[in-house]
C-alpha cells in the first residue's frame, strides 16, 4: 500500500509537514500527491472516527443483509443506488456471499427506527427478497482504531512514537 496514503487513514490530521518528515518528501511533493489523489477520486474525504458507545443518547446500529434479483442490465447498481440514498444507511456494500448479495449499516434512534426502516423502506422495494438484520451490541474496533480503554491507550502511544 501507498504509505501515504497508509498514513492518512491512520491519522486524516497530520499536517503535510508531519508527514513530509515521515516520508522523508517535502512538503510540496506531498501536499500535489494529496491533490492529485483527490482529484483521482482516491481520498473521497475526511473523517474522524469516534465511539459512539461512550455519547450518551447517540442510538444505534444495525448491519442489514439484503438477498436481491439483480437486474439484467445492471445487476446490483440500481438497487444499490437506492439503498445508499436513504440518510440513515452509512455503508453499502456489494458481498460475494451464498445468502445475501448487498450489506449496508444503519443507524437510528431505536431499535423500532431500524424495524420500521428495514420493513417499510427495504423490504418493499423491487428486487429485495430477504432480509437479515443484526443489531451492533459493542464496537470493539472500527477504521483500524481499538476502543478497549487500555488498548486505546496503547495504540495512542504507538501513534506518537
Amino acid at each position: 500500500m501507498n504509505k501515504l496514503l497508509n498514513l492518512l487513514s491512520q491519522n486524516a490530521d497530520f499536517t503535510t509537514a508531519q508527514l513530509a518528515s515521515m516520508l522523508g518528501e517535502s512538503e510540496e511533493a506531498v501536499r500535489e500527491q494529496i491533490e492529485t489523489y483527490k482529484k483521482q477520486g482516491i481520498i473521497k474525504g475526511t473523517t474522524t472516527v469516534i465511539n459512539w458507545d461512550k455519547v450518551p443518547g447517540s442510538g444505534v446500529k444495525a448491519i442489514i443483509e439484503l438477498k436481491v434479483t439483480p437486474k439484467p442490465e445492471t445487476g446490483f447498481d440500481d438497487i444499490a443506488k437506492i439503498v445508499m440514498s436513504y440518510d440513515n444507511v452509512e455503508n453499502v456494500y456489494l458481498a460475494a456471499s451464498s445468502r445475501y448479495d448487498l450489506i449496508a449499516t444503519v443507524k437510528g434512534d431505536t431499535i423500532q427506527d431500524i424495524a420500521e426502516f428495514v420493513s417499510k423502506r427495504l423490504s418493499t422495494l423491487d428486487n429485495v427478497i430477504g432480509t437479515a438484520t443484526s443489531f451492533i451490541l459493542t464496537q470493539y474496533k472500527a477504521s483500524g482504531m481499538i476502543f478497549n480503554t487500555e488498548e486505546e491507550e496503547q495504540e495512542q502511544r504507538s501513534m506518537i512514537l
